[in-house]
């Protein structure tokens, strides 16, 4: 098996195993008597939100007149 029909037959698993959770928190919310307009259970303390971060590279323009940190500004010596 190749590496794209690995990663293809990976994926279709994947896709699956969402599916499947999907359809379990549906049923348990079912038998809670919740629906999914339910409010979230809270947030355990000291957990922060989960934030992704995409794959792509940053635009360079965000590095613009930026100084290297710990270093200083480029056209300045250190003390």
């Amino acid at each position: 098996m190749s590496q794209q029909e690995d990663l293809s037959a990976m994926q279709h698993r994947i896709d699956e195993l969402v599916r499947r959770v999907g359809q379990l928190e549906q049923t348990v919310d079912q038998l809670r008597g919740t629906g999914p307009a339910a409010t979230p259970a809270p947030k355990p303390p000291g957990r922060p939100d989960l934030v992704t971060i995409p794959d792509t590279p940053y635009d360079n323009a965000l590095w613009t007149d930026s100084d290297d940190e710990g270093l200083g500004a480029r056209d300045r010596h250190a003390p």
